[in-house]
């Protein structure tokens, strides 16, 4: 992973980093404040000889305060020199519980010894030091043995008092939020990289590059409100998720198909916004001045006519069968020049409806009389019925939605495509956030719309009424307004069945 990529998972799990963060430094603040303040108190005890004048019997009488020095060290922690103590100072304990608050150093080469008592109470803290001092220089000689003229060749000396300490030395407070601030951080980073890791669904073009080994020709940006507009080039062409689908547009059209322009626009699994990519992309097509056709082949849950707002009580079904002419129930929309071919009635065959000659007849007839032919698709783990559709035509476009789709999913997707040797020309991602992290739109929240405000007589929902048309046998070609028939080079001839089209 490059620094870019553990700079955007920081982005994103950024508050995550900052709750567990604040719960280590909590936790410790907690553990911090709930203790109790422990005073230290030091006495200083200088050891010495008593015997020799000379420089000789000086130095002899150093060395064996030093190399007893560590023996006077280890006796001050003990019953003999503690008991006194206890007993002078009327303490509630014990010599075994007391030396748990005394610590006893000696440096090295040197004749000094350094008392060190802990308790929550400064004053008894200074004075139990003082005490152990004065203990100790009262043993030490005791047990020495005495030298020829009955006295002990070590004396002990008290030579810096105890005092009351004004600061406690523990908690240290500052030192101890710093290291719980510290360990929240990292745990923090570790959860946020960790999910990361663990994360298997599908949120940036490189994720699905790395699995489709196919391009991105385009990312939708998400509205909250696209239920209650689907139709958004058509409903509220300014806004920045209309302006993604004239960029998908674009991209499309350089798409190398071997002269073909015929694709099958499905998805991993339901719900990841195909139909509504499907029809937002013709009708940006349409008003880019392109001849398109859009065929609904999805014969299990049709959406265009639903979305469109068109009859879709016959369709593409009826052609397949046999039962109606192209004609009879294709229908032109919007003014533009949008074709729309609806599902019809569902089959309870759509796989052999959809894999048979006469629909990749059908298929060549429209590659031949328009410039784009789009065919909504039922997704590809469901049902085969995309993958056998994606045989006959130029290649099949991936919808995948951003943040729903697992890596799994869309593997078993693609090799569902590589099983029946269809091509998977590229991907769009849908529903990409227009902010944090894994955005690409955010830019687009100025400049785009900037200044528009959606008048009263925008259309909200899109819902149309069309003129059927009518087909050239020879030609196979259809027949709409006079406007669209010289456009088109449809046939002149109309059809006996008529109904009112609206804007």
């Amino acid at each position: 992973m490059a620094l870019s990529d553990y700079l955007r998972i920081l982005r994103k799990n950024w508050l995550v980093i900052l709750v567990l963060t604040l719960l280590g430094l909590g936790v410790v603040a907690g553990y911090t404040f709930t203790r109790t303040p422990i005073y230290d108190s030091s006495s200083t005890v200088f050891v010495s000889t008593q015997a020799g004048g000379t420089a000789a019997e000086l130095q002899q009488g150093s060395t064996f305060t030093q190399a007893r020095i560590n023996t006077y060290v280890g006796l001050t922690t003990t019953p003999v020199v503690l008991g006194p103590v206890i007993d002078q100072l009327g303490l509630r304990t014990t010599a075994e519980s007391l030396s748990a608050q005394v610590r006893v150093s000696a440096d090295l080469n040197s004749t000094l010894i350094t008392i060190k008592v802990s308790d929550a109470d400064p004053d008894a803290s200074a004075a139990i030091a003082n005490a152990i001092a004065t203990s100790l220089a009262t043993v030490v000689p005791q047990l020495e043995p005495e030298t020829g003229d009955g006295a002990s060749p070590v004396r002990l000396s008290r030579v810096r008092d105890a005092q009351p300490a004004l600061t406690p030395s523990s908690p240290n407070v500052t030192l101890n939020l710093a290291i719980g601030l510290l360990v929240g951080l990292v745990l923090g980073i570790a959860v946020a990289v960790l999910r990361s890791f663990l994360d298997n669904r599908v949120r940036t073009p490189r994720d699905a590059e790395q699995i489709t080994s196919a391009p991105s020709i385009g990312a939708i940006a998400y509205d909250a409100r696209a239920k209650d507009r689907p139709l958004i080039v058509h409903a509220d062409p300014l806004s920045p998720r209309a302006e993604s689908f004239r960029t998908l547009r674009t991209n499309l059209q350089f798409l190398d198909m071997g002269g073909r322009s015929s694709f099958v626009i499905t998805s991993s699994i339901p719900s990841e916004g195909k139909s509504t990519t499907t029809i937002n992309l013709a009708i940006a097509l349409a008003d880019a001045g392109k001849r398109v056709a859009l065929l609904d082949t999805d014969l299990r849950k049709p959406k265009v006519a639903e979305y469109l707002g068109i009859e879709g009580g016959a369709g593409l079904t009826d052609v397949l069968i046999g039962r109606a002419e192209v004609n009879d129930v294709m229908l032109p929309w919007g003014g533009r020049s949008l074709y729309v071919l609806p599902a019809g009635k569902i089959p309870p065959n759509p796989s052999e409806l959809l894999g048979s000659a006469r629909m990749g007849t059908l298929i060549t007839m429209f590659e031949k009389d328009f410039d784009v032919v789009l065919c909504d698709a039922p997704p590809l783990l469901p049902v085969t019925d995309a993958a056998i559709l994606a045989r006959v035509t130029s290649g099949a476009l991936m919808v995948v939605s951003a943040g729903k789709t697992t890596r799994h999913q869309l593997t078993l997707a693609t090799e569902a495509l590589q099983t029946v040797g269809a091509k998977l020309a590229g991907f769009v991602m849908s529903m990409v956030p227009t902010r944090g992290p894994d955005s690409y739109y955010s830019a687009y929240g100025y400049g785009y719309g900037y200044g528009y405000r959606e008048s009263a007589d925008t259309p909200k929902n899109a819902r149309n009424t069309s003129k059927r048309t009518g087909t050239d046998k020879k030609k196979g070609t259809k027949n709409a307004e006079p406007a669209s028939i010289e456009e088109l080079g449809f046939s002149p001839r109309r059809t006996s069945r008529e109904a009112t089209r609206g804007d």
